[in-house]
């Protein structure tokens, strides 16, 4: 399993020491919010630049954002490696993931609980990644939401090879059945930022 260290999680009075302590990740998350789309505001492109010198792990940057379309070159600017953005979203989908590639970046769409799987079909050959979340976006600390790993095995049977990654409630009791169900990529929050050693954490959850 590949593991994405959750930023919303760490401990932002020393963000240098926190991701540095997660160097054995695979990505490294971090989620923007803009108080629209979801009911919280996290940071923005200044912050992911300031980060980008600490570390070689890939940015996997997650939009919350009503019209993420505006703000993609400032992410890819910023150091982004990997973008991904809701279908939700207020912007058109296509321009939007033609934006991300056009910037060199790998693009991803995102789903809500809410959201059926099938929301994603008109667009799964233009994309790098999929994410879906299993908990409701805009807070980290949530309770894992199992039924949503349904929709992980209806993406892979549409799309067999796309990475699919999910967010939100993934801790050591929940990524078992994360891995039975075919995910590729899972974000972790609280269970590696607030765990005593970070790079235990990590290994114990990239076994599975």
């Amino acid at each position: 399993m590949q593991i994405a260290p959750s930023v919303l999680a760490a401990d932002f009075t020393r963000l240098g020491e926190e991701i540095r302590r997660v160097s054995a990740a695979d990505y490294l998350h971090l989620d923007i919010m803009d108080g629209h789309f979801v009911p919280n505001i996290s940071y923005g492109p200044g912050v992911v630049a300031a980060l980008r010198p600490l570390t070689d792990l890939p940015f996997d940057v997650h939009l919350m954002l009503e019209h993420p379309l505006q703000y993609i070159p400032d992410f890819i600017k910023a150091g982004a490696d990997l973008i991904t953005f809701h279908v939700e979203c207020s912007d058109p989908i296509a321009e939007t993931i033609e934006a991300i590639h056009q910037g060199g970046a790998k693009a991803g769409l995102v789903v809500k609980p809410g959201t059926p799987a099938e929301a994603l079909w008109p667009w799964l050959e233009q994309l790098d990644m999929v994410l879906v979340m299993t908990v409701e976006p805009g807070f980290g600390g949530q309770s894992f939401m199992e039924p949503m790993l349904q929709k992980v095995q209806q993406i892979k049977e549409k799309a067999p090879n796309l990475p699919v990654e999910v967010d939100g409630g993934v801790n050591r009791s929940t990524i078992e059945a994360c891995a039975q169900a075919g995910v590729d990529i899972c974000v972790a929050g609280t269970g590696v930022f607030r765990a005593e050693d970070a790079e235990k954490a990590l290994r114990e959850l990239q076994s599975f």
